[in-house]
């Protein structure tokens, strides 16, 4: 029997597939997680080579679902349908191409987001293909050269001197709002940075601890070292947590 998630996901691909404009549906993650999860929601990436129907259109083909909200640049809808979130992204394919074509010159496009997007695309199931594109990209993608995770690694690298910087001043200052973060900024750039030592596309910030002790190649005393930056229970100041995250940012620049 198929379950609610399931079902959901084969309807709004059946709606979503029939529009002109349309290459591919796929599914992320966070859908395979169980419902019940408080991280849960069922996330879909549209990936299009044309025009999609209004936003307005959209919550009318989806049944005028409820709570429905669209983004201002119209490339993200949510609502909610059965009371589980739905997510439905919309990405030009055009957008990939590029990125493929020029991946040196291009890291522009991730951004201070990481790699997410790409492990999104290479990562998640597909539900509709028109074509083969995705499979094309999936093996173009496979085939990063040795240089762009270098260039990409330096980027990292450069912002976790940026932000450890910033944490020291902070913890000097006792200027708390500042301190957490230039803490949040260096714990992203230190994740995006071991993933790309590894080779590896990012996954959601949701589960990244557990990506990141998964990951084959890590600096010594990695593990314990990172659950003592991230405990909340006030045990660790501020000063002694700058100490541990100078020893974090050693070990991945030794790696490099």
């Amino acid at each position: 029997m198929m379950h609610k998630a399931e079902r959901l996901s084969a309807t709004l691909t059946s709606i979503v597939s029939s529009w002109p404009g349309v290459e591919c549906v796929v599914s992320g993650k966070a859908s395979e997680t169980d419902v019940l999860d408080p991280y849960f929601a069922l996330v879909i990436d549209v990936y299009c080579y044309g025009a999609i129907p209004t936003g307005e259109e959209r919550q009318a083909l989806f049944e005028n679902p409820g709570a429905f909200e669209t983004s201002r640049s119209g490339q993200k809808d949510r609502f909610f349908i059965e009371e589980l979130p739905i997510h439905v992204e919309y990405k030009k394919t055009r957008v990939v191409e590029e990125f493929m074509v020029k991946s040196l010159d291009s890291m522009w496009m991730l951004g201070s987001s990481s790699t997410y997007f790409i492990y999104r695309l290479v990562e998640g199931k597909v539900l509709f293909s028109k074509s083969d594109w995705i499979r094309r990209m999936r093996e173009s993608l496979a085939e990063s050269p040795k240089e762009f995770w270098d260039r990409l690694l330096e980027t990292y690298q450069q912002k976790i001197e940026h932000s450890l910087s910033d944490l020291g001043g902070a913890a000097l200052k006792d200027d708390n709002f500042f301190y957490f973060v230039s803490l949040a900024g260096f714990m992203r750039a230190c994740g995006s940075a071991l993933f790309a030592i590894n080779r590896q596309w990012e996954p959601s910030e949701r589960h990244m601890t557990a990506a990141l002790m998964a990951l084959p190649v890590l600096p010594d005393d990695f593990q314990g070292r990172w659950s003592t930056l991230i405990r909340t229970d006030g045990s660790v100041d501020p000063e002694k947590r700058y100490q541990i995250a100078q020893l974090i940012a050693r070990g991945i620049f030794s790696l490099d």
